[in-house]
């Protein structure tokens, strides 16, 4: 994928310090961001996405297979305008409750581009996406198969438009016991996991979908982590899924890494991942059958970047500097021990070693704990990218404060498409 950034590719496409020095994401001084904006504040670069979108599809379509479809896993940053321009871009999405199902409606996914997930899907998500017509439900356990046949004899489904007997497409999620190098909670293919039926289940799992009435089982789907850096594990999960049996369809999930620092290794680029997982299912199958994958962070991670305000600076034995977020805007340092690097937005290169600390009353709200700053003062912006994964995602009112807003940038120009929660929004759904 072509990239014409001037700073290390954690930053989003065409990111660059201008000539004062600021860092400018899609045309947009950061500085001026944060005054007009307030901080803390999501910054996505609009081209960013939209590049990244067109590469994974234009990868399938280099690759020679005609029936490839990216299916965007919307968890990753759920998001209207987000899911508005990959849904314009042709992606398909990928939802796990009632909640993303709405989010990707409303967004103008065409329901036969929806693929439903869930480890515990209830009975009324499950009714919402039959009625729907989703593109797929992925089927996680024999609870959910009981679930969807009683869901079809109570005429959920109803008829096709010619009046025919209608049926949904489904796909049984399996582990295949691969596991990739990646940290234990967002591991999800190896024999103990919470997804998917296990290599002993599986059969007895496709042979009852094959037989109820109004399902149509069309294949396999399997899942085997996130931020995966090696291809390998990729290759060995198609191996497992072709002992099932033969079936039209496979998704093999999503789970390619993104860069988050720096001096990180290079990730498998987009065309190296869709390459292999396209190769290694001609290789077990023949290549025929249609194909999906389900990429979340690699799409949006590095498309955006977090502006806070430093608020404080102490010394005690670390040198710490406080900013006005943290935990309520990214959970996944705190979550899973996930780097990320920060810098002054009007001084790069900074050599002090200091602790990037959020506002919240928990030890553990550190957003970096070996920052590199540049002699940081109160009132600093200072800016952490590949935050467009899960931050938006997992961002919450821990210590009653509000929720960032989402800023578009393109061609200089700055548009607000989540506007900043007010301390009103904190008391909107109380019942009295």
């Amino acid at each position: 994928m072509p990239t014409d950034t001037i700073l290390s590719e954690v930053f989003p496409l065409g990111s660059r310090l201008n000539d004062l020095g600021r860092l400018e994401v899609g045309g947009c001084d950061t500085i001026e961001l944060a005054r007009e904006f307030g901080t803390p504040a999501y910054v996505v670069a609009e081209d960013d996405l939209r590049s990244r979108a067109r590469a994974f599809v234009a990868a399938g379509r280099d690759a020679g297979h005609e029936d490839f479809h990216v299916v965007f896993a919307s968890k990753a940053f759920p998001c209207t305008a987000v899911l508005e321009l990959f849904a314009a871009e042709g992606l398909w999405c990928d939802v796990a409750s009632a909640g993303e199902l709405h989010l990707a409606l409303n967004a103008g996914f065409a329901p036969a581009r929806i693929v439903l997930h869930g480890n515990a899907k209830s009975e009324a998500e499950l009714r919402s996406a039959l009625e729907r017509r989703v593109g797929l439900i992925v089927v996680d356990n024999f609870d959910e198969i009981d679930r969807l046949e009683h869901l079809l004899a109570d005429g959920a489904l109803g008829v096709s438009a010619d009046g025919a007997t209608a049926h949904q497409a489904v796909l049984a999620r399996v582990t295949p016991d691969v596991r990739g190098d990646t940290h234990e909670k967002i591991s999800t293919g190896q024999a103990d996991s919470k997804f998917g039926f296990a290599g002993a289940q599986a059969g007895d799992a496709l042979a009852r979908l094959q037989r109820i009435d109004g399902l149509a089982l069309q294949g396999l789907h399997a899942h085997i982590g996130s931020q995966l850096l090696e291809l390998e594990p990729f290759r060995a999960a198609a191996r497992e899924l072709i002992k099932l049996g033969d079936f039209p369809v496979w998704d093999l999930g999503g789970g390619l890494g993104v860069r988050y620092l720096a001096e990180q290794a290079q990730p498998p680029t987009i065309e190296q991942y869709v390459g292999a997982i396209i190769d290694a299912a001609r290789a077990a199958r023949g290549g025929d059958q249609r194909l999906l994958i389900e990429p979340g962070r690699a799409l949006s991670a590095n498309a955006g970047v977090t502006l806070y305000t430093v608020e404080s600076v102490k010394q005690n034995v670390s040198r710490w500097v406080a900013v006005d977020g943290g935990m309520s805007d990214n959970m996944r340092p705190m979550l899973y021990g996930a780097a990320y690097e920060a810098h002054v937005a009007d001084r790069f290169g900074g050599a002090e070693a200091c602790v990037l600390a959020g506002k919240h009353c928990e030890s553990g709200d550190v957003i970096v704990r070996d920052a590199r700053l540049d002699d940081p003062k109160p009132g600093d912006v200072v800016v952490t990218p590949a935050t467009g994964a899960y931050g938006y995602a997992m961002a919450n009112n821990y210590n009653g404060v509000p929720r960032p807003p989402v800023i578009f940038c393109k061609d200089g120009d700055a548009r607000v498409v989540v506007r900043r929660e007010s301390l009103e929004d904190l008391t909107m759904r109380d019942a009295v």
